[in-house]
């Protein structure tokens, strides 16, 4: 794939996130929401940082599985149950996704929301991406 990151100085410079991605590929992967599930299907961790971690990674195994990498993702969009803790941790959430899945981000946004499918989860994460 083919990704091109458009920011353009019109609007406020991104931060953690691009403001478009025009990518050229075959495949189109549609990844399914993921939150912090371990593979026993409970909730893991107790705060936001520990659970976007496990819900991060969980999307990335799923998009590795269809032969895609972090760099392929066009879309992520963050659903929070606390847009404020969200906000509160953006510095560490941004150390985890650089350290999982590096600085080519895709068009992003996080959503605020009164609760999630587990009651526990407190972060899920799903998007698109574009393979060769």
């Amino acid at each position: 794939m083919t990704a091109e990151r458009v920011n353009p100085p019109a609007l406020s410079p991104p931060t953690g996130f691009s403001h478009a991605v025009v990518a050229t590929g075959t495949r189109v992967v549609f990844l399914a929401g993921q939150t912090a599930l371990d593979t026993d299907g409970k909730v893991t961790g107790d705060t936001l940082p520990a659970q976007f971690e496990r819900a991060l990674t969980n999307l990335l195994i799923a998009l590795r599985a269809t032969g895609g990498t972090p760099a392929d993702l066009a879309r992520v969009t963050v659903y929070a149950t606390d847009v404020a803790d969200y906000r509160a941790h953006a510095a560490e959430l941004g150390r985890i996704w650089h350290r999982l899945a590096g600085r080519d981000y895709p068009a992003m946004a996080v959503v605020g929301v009164v609760r999630l499918w587990d009651e526990q989860a407190l972060v899920e994460l799903d998007g698109f991406a574009v393979l060769p």
